[in-house]
């Protein structure tokens, strides 16, 4: 039977083992998360493989041959997080002192070390298991030979897994990798090649030298110039991620043997310093285990089975016994917290529970309010207030923290220090996806979540709840909120997008704070004029139903699709659009089309938008505003409710309010601030055009913006010239935005009312006046396509499954992939000013941030503080990200709403 020797990615290993664990410190404060994950991997070899060698594999210091080849080679990687350098030379350190032995050559990188033990140690007839997880050594796999294995998954990666993965073989990644490059080392690769090309390339031509052998014969005019202006790159890169088999042997075999003496015994002492107790502990009990004996076949069966999760329910009703487990939870361990409560609207919810998970396995609940005959004891809010500020110190991931932050200030007066919302890093990690936490258990775990409605009956609450049942379900969510936290960073890694983790922790979580805030401000509605609103709409409405039914000579359902239907294409003989199965078609497209055909059409959209406002804004508006002695309302604002990454809000909802209509202006006339306060209102200018000069660097726009010149008057100098320019500015704004969103000439035409031809001739002038902008558009389109994803402005990412997609959705995928850059980006910079804005003034009684319509912040400012608070606003708002051109916002003050537009 063959030997095995098993050679370690050593700093590779050590940086994802300080990611894949929390910030963990000793007593003294030095970081041990990284030191913590080593040491459990060096106790477990033997559970997790048998090797009969062992080696560490390290980099060289200093420059390596790579960087004669390219100067720019790993130039920009980011500086190394300083908890995670401090860890590395005592992990090195532990490596010697454990009796281990390390493999480093001057000029070369540990990837090549690894090569060439691999390569002498076939010629040696040994296995060869690389534990790491670095796509650079795929090149190395070869079947029964060589393969990877990944200590955290547990799992063997091989030649299978590797196309299955990438779609090429071993043999064919370093011609994969010349042509898309990498990032994380700044190997440029060809220049535009994503990764479904440089797949679809080497699958059709095999290697890289066929690929220029037959640069004539590719069909793609795109992919034949990209690959002809990157020829030189692509075979620099070649060199690049080529490894080198020549600068280790492994003569002296025997020294690699695994130490007789248990090597973790032998640093001891240094572990107690470190507070590393409990890997001692373990292996005092369990012995050495690569010792002990593991069935033929390990690796297989961890591939193949399934985990079953364990759970543990434990009720925490005694309040001894509470305080006495949150004291001895260290205070950098991660732990999962959630609420129960009476309703989903903060503001009228009680606190019922709450739940926690800080270990595998384990989740616990506290009963506080259940209400119910015979409800056995439960824990005072005296008690759970002094458990809950002691799990405050500790690292709180929740599942829409939002929520439990405001619940627990309303009830407890503690705000909650939030460290991560798995919420949030679900939808970062796929925006388009569900990241609800029943979602989430059933698409990781493949757990199905105890139902809310199979515990809490009809018309009751979850203070009705048994305590008993009720800890079943609160605790589960705990647990599998900190098994889903977990997961997320470990898909985080699998898909090589930590950087998003960092985006989250630097904006995305703090934004929530900025949410949760303006929820709990509200603004004030005025009343008194809703009610005349109401009461004029209403008579309008009767008004126009007298006007329909004398014109269509009979009384109908006018909300009935099905009855108005009949009316206008069986009794009134209008031209019907296409009769479906449920009737005719009545929407405002339709009518439209008929508005010149019959007087009655006129008022049936007229009746529908006054309908609408009576239904959809004015009466539900009271209503709210009802509810609350000051006539404040309280809408809610969802971070994950849309893929772009703008906000959406909703009970109610205050971003669809009609900007240019009649009724929309009568509605954001009630819209007022208190006594004593102004509304304000700060607009980003063209942001999303701006964003494109700054994206596509042509020089038109840059000029233009940065010259502080009427973008849409130079647009239609450009195309119409400069004496229709200004009669032509309308049509020159719908250009320049319209483009933005896919607008093509029939949607243009449509939109100005002229023919599908003169769109076109506009739209192709467009693209001569602004020669960068047109290629610019199609590159993101192309990016988009080669890897089934578009980055915002702070890299945060929208997903398109190009591959599952018929050719109306690709269409639709490559015009939402252009508008995601803008609309997304533009969401970020808001974010960023609203997230400083709250920071600054988040303890100030002469200013509140009320609302946030897309790109558009509205306030509520003390009138003698208006003009110095309204200055610092546009400063904070302009100067919030360095673009290629100059931010720029537009103020207004106003008594209403209406009057800051």
């Amino acid at each position: 039977m063959k030997k095995t020797i098993t050679v370690i990615d050593t700093f590779g290993f050590l940086f994802r083992a300080y990611y894949a664990l929390p910030p963990l410190k000793s007593k003294n404060g030095f970081p041990t998360g990284l030191l913590t994950g080593f040491m459990n991997f060096i106790s477990n070899i033997g559970r997790d493989f048998q090797t009969d060698y062992l080696v560490f594999a390290l980099d060289s210091k200093g420059d390596t041959f790579r960087k004669e080849i390219y100067n720019e080679y790993k130039s920009h990687r980011p500086d190394v997080p300083e908890d995670l350098l401090k860890q590395l030379p005592v992990a090195i350190e532990w490596i010697e002192k454990m009796g281990f032995q390390i493999a480093m050559e001057d000029g070369y990188e540990a990837d090549d070390v690894i090569a060439s033990i691999a390569k002498d140690a076939k010629e040696k007839d040994l296995e060869v298991r690389i534990v790491s997880h670095d796509k650079d050594l795929y090149q190395l796999i070869d079947d029964n030979k060589v393969y990877l294995f990944d200590p955290i998954k547990k799992t063997v990666v091989n030649e299978e897994k590797c196309f299955e993965k990438y779609g090429v073989t071993p043999l064919q990644f370093t011609d994969y990798q010349s042509l898309l490059g990498d990032s994380a080392d700044n190997v440029p690769g060809v220049k535009g090649v994503g990764a479904k090309t440089a797949e679809a390339l080497i699958k059709e031509y095999g290697s890289l030298d066929n690929i220029y052998e037959n640069i004539e014969n590719i069909e793609k005019t795109r992919w034949k110039n990209l690959l002809v202006e990157g020829r030189d790159l692509a075979y620099v890169s070649k060199k690049l991620v080529t490894l080198y088999t020549e600068c280790h042997c492994i003569d002296d075999i025997d020294k690699y043997v695994l130490p007789e003496e248990n090597p973790i015994l032998k640093i001891a002492d240094t572990l107690i310093e470190y507070d590393l107790n409990r890997i001692i502990t373990k292996v005092e009990k369990d012995g050495l285990s690569y010792k002990t004996s593991v069935p033929k076949g390990y690796e297989e069966k961890t591939l193949e089975t399934k985990k079953e999760i364990k759970t543990e329910f434990i009720l925490l009703n005694d309040e001894k016994e509470l305080l006495k487990i949150v004291a001895s939870i260290p205070e950098i361990a991660i732990v999962a917290f959630d609420t129960e409560t009476t309703d989903l609207d903060v503001r009228h919810a009680s606190l019922v529970g709450f739940s926690f998970s800080f270990e595998e396995g384990k989740g616990y609940y506290v009963p506080i309010g259940h209400y119910y005959l015979g409800v056995p004891n439960q824990v005072s809010k005296e008690v759970a207030k002094e458990a809950i500020e002691i799990l405050n110190k500790r690292k709180l991931v929740l599942q829409n923290f939002k929520y439990d932050y405001a619940i627990i200030k309303n009830q407890l007066g503690i705000e909650l220090n939030l460290y991560a919302d798995t919420m949030i890093l679900a939808w970062l990690l796929d925006t388009s996806s569900k990241v609800g936490l029943d979602a989430l258990a059933l698409k990781y775990f493949d757990h199905e979540m105890i139902s809310f409605k199979d515990v809490v009956k009809k018309g009751e609450n979850f203070s009705n709840v048994d305590i008993n049942e009720a800890c079943k379900y609160a605790a589960e969510d705990a647990l599998i909120t900190r098994n889903i936290y977990f997961k997320l960073l470990d898909e985080f890694k699998e898909k090589e997008c930590e950087h998003l983790i960092q985006l989250a922790h630097d904006v995305e979580f703090d934004f929530i704070y900025v949410l949760a805030n303006m929820e709990e401000n509200g603004i004030k509605l005025d009343v008194k004029k809703l009610e005349e609103l109401k009461e004029k709409n209403n008579l309008h409405i009767q008004e126009l139903k007298s006007k329909i039914y004398s014109s269509a000579g009979c009384e109908f359902n006018i909300n009935s699709p099905k009855q108005l239907g009949e009316v206008l294409f069986d009794t009134l003989k209008l031209p019907p659009s296409k009769k479906t199965k449920s009737g005719y078609s009545t929407n405002e497209v339709v009518l439209q089309k008929l508005y010149n055909e019959h007087e009655v059409v006129p008022y049936l959209l007229e009746y529908r938008e006054a309908f609408k406002l009576q239904s959809t804004y004015i009466e539900p508006l009271i209503e709210f505003a009802s509810k609350d002695e000051n006539n404040r309302i309280y809408t809610s604002f969802l971070q994950t409710g849309t893929a772009t990454g703008r906000l959406s809000s909703k009970n109610p909802n205050l971003q669809n309010i009609p900007v240019r209509t009649e009724a929309g202006a009568q509605i954001r006339s009630v819209f007022i601030p208190k006594e004593g306060y102004k509304l304000v209102g700060i607009d980003y200018s063209q942001i999303e055009l701006r964003l494109l000069a700054h994206f596509s660097k042509d020089k038109a726009l840059v000029d233009a913006f940065n010259n502080n010149l009427d973008i849409h008057h130079q647009t239609a100098v450009k195309i119409f010239g400069e004496e229709e320019a200004k009669e032509k500015r309308s049509i020159a704004k719908s250009i320049n935005f319209g483009l933005l969103y896919g607008m093509g000439s029939r949607k243009l035409a449509d939109t100005l009312g002229i023919s599908t031809k003169e769109a076109k001739q506009y739209i192709d002038s467009y693209f001569k006046a602004f020669v960068s902008v047109k290629d610019y558009f199609k590159s993101v389109e192309d990016g988009s396509l080669d890897n089934g994803y578009v980055e915002t402005l702070l890299k945060r990412k929208r997903l398109f499954d190009f591959d599952s997609a018929n050719a109306m959705m690709r269409a639709a995928f490559l015009r939402e992939s252009v508008n995601t850059l803008f609309q997304g980006s533009a969401a970020d910079l808001i974010k960023l000013s609203m997230i400083k804005i709250y920071k600054e003034f988040k303890n100030s009684e002469d200013i509140k941030m009320l609302l946030q319509i897309h790109d558009e912040l509205i306030f509520e400012v003390k009138e003698t503080e208006v003009d110095k608070i309204t200055n610092r606003l546009v400063e904070i708002m302009e100067n919030i990200y360095t673009l290629e051109i100059p931010l720029k916002v537009s103020k207004s003050v106003g008594l209403t709403w209406q009057e800051l537009k």
